[in-house]
């Protein structure tokens, strides 16, 4: 019986979980590895929460397939590697529509607001920012 294919569906699936369980719950703070990282979900860390608060669920659902296709698979030796198979591009399409419906809420959230001199009209006429205009 061969433990590398359990174990690795195993891995996906506590992987998957963990990642749609802090994003539910607005635990995943945008970092390097892990969540929706499109441009418009790391435009902010609002945006972001929002994109994986969306993803959470199907990234939940997908972790529990993974992990489910793992125990079928060393419990049924003989047709481990269809189970397996089947579990993970299971868990990765399901993990993937996650990732689309949370670029897509992150794509309809509005941009934020330029902060300071971008579009103000602190001069008083003419729109432009008296900080940059010569006396």
């Amino acid at each position: 019986m061969n433990i590398v294919l359990p174990v690795v569906l195993g891995l996906i699936g506590v992987a998957f979980g963990a990642v749609g369980f802090l994003g539910m719950r607005g635990g995943l703070h945008r970092n390097r590895f892990f969540g929706v990282r499109t441009k418009a979900t790391l435009r902010d860390d609002e945006t972001f929460a929002l994109a994986n608060k969306i993803a959470g669920v199907p990234n939940l659902a997908a972790g529990a397939i993974a992990l489910v296709a793992a125990a079928a698979a060393a419990l049924n030796p003989a047709v481990a590697l269809v189970i397996g198979l089947v579990g993970l591009v299971g868990s990765v399409v399901v993990a993937s529509a996650g990732g689309v419906l949370g670029h897509r809420a992150a794509e309809a959230m509005p941009a934020p607001v330029a902060a300071g001199c971008g579009g103000c009209a602190c001069s008083g006429s003419g729109g432009a920012c008296g900080v940059l205009t010569r006396a």
